[in-house]
């Protein structure tokens, strides 16, 4: 048996069209999958699937606010439409947010950041679970979460809480759906190569480099693994789990 064999399944990417989830993407389908990206840039999203058919995947994009609950109920149908089903989630879309004292933040910004990081990921999960549990299809639910959720996070309060909720929802959801064999889990990535950090402070990279047993950054290649991990056969076992990705970070003694 080919655990890591996903010809015939269909993954949904948010925030699909760059980054960690196009990363994701680039390594679903190498193993056989479809995906459907779902992104907010029509430019992006055109891009974003060239990217996945020059490496001889199918896939489909869709031009989707994942804050906003109709544009994810048009973005789901649309997306059975063109592929029949869902078998595969990666709710993957979010923002750093607002940063500085917390006494101080703009709630509007909170609330943004709010309904990006954590409310995105209820409203399609419900989608992708209500049509699971319809089919009796087994399937996998994977968040992006992120060290943050697991350590402070001063100055970033609201990205670090948004973080940690998505841990307690994975749990909530393992539990409910472990009999329906969907099985929860959420990846939690260090400090990973991407726009974000691209443009932090170079004294903060460096800083973050010291602070890891491999002394570097990640990179978006290594994102494509755990992605068909958690997506395949192989973590069939594994539910209600925080899959670190983050060189030894929140680990390292000193």
């Amino acid at each position: 048996m080919n655990f890591f064999n996903l010809e015939g399944k269909v993954a949904l990417i948010t925030g699909g069209n760059g980054g960690i989830g196009l990363a994701y993407a680039k390594g679903l389908v190498k193993a056989g999958a479809k995906v459907a990206l779902w992104g907010r840039s029509t430019e992006k999203n055109k891009a974003a699937k060239e990217v996945i058919q020059s490496l001889g995947g199918e896939a489909e994009s869709f031009e989707c606010d994942v804050t906003d609950r109709a544009q994810v109920d048009t973005a789901f149908e649309e997306t059975i439409k063109h592929f029949g089903a869902v078998d595969i989630c990666f709710a993957n879309a979010g923002v750093a947010g607002p940063s500085g004292m917390l006494h101080k933040l703009d709630m509007a910004a909170w609330n943004k950041m709010i309904d990006l990081n954590l409310n995105s990921v209820v409203y399609t999960y419900q989608k992708v679970i209500a049509q699971l549990l319809e089919r009796g299809a087994p399937g996998k639910l994977i968040v992006t979460s992120s060290i943050a959720g697991l350590v402070g996070t001063g100055h970033a309060a609201g990205y670090g809480t948004t973080k940690a909720a998505v841990l307690g929802l994975t749990r909530a959801l393992a539990i409910e759906l472990g009999r329906n064999n969907i099985q929860v889990n959420a990846v939690l990535p260090g400090y990973v190569g991407t726009d974000m950090t691209a443009n932090a402070p170079k004294a903060f990279i460096e800083g973050v480099k010291r602070r890891s047993c491999s002394g570097q950054l990640g990179s978006l290649d290594q994102m494509e693994g755990v992605a068909v991990f958690l997506a395949s056969a192989a973590s069939d076992y594994i539910t209600g789990q925080n899959i670190v990705m983050d060189g030894g970070h929140t680990v390292f003694p000193y």
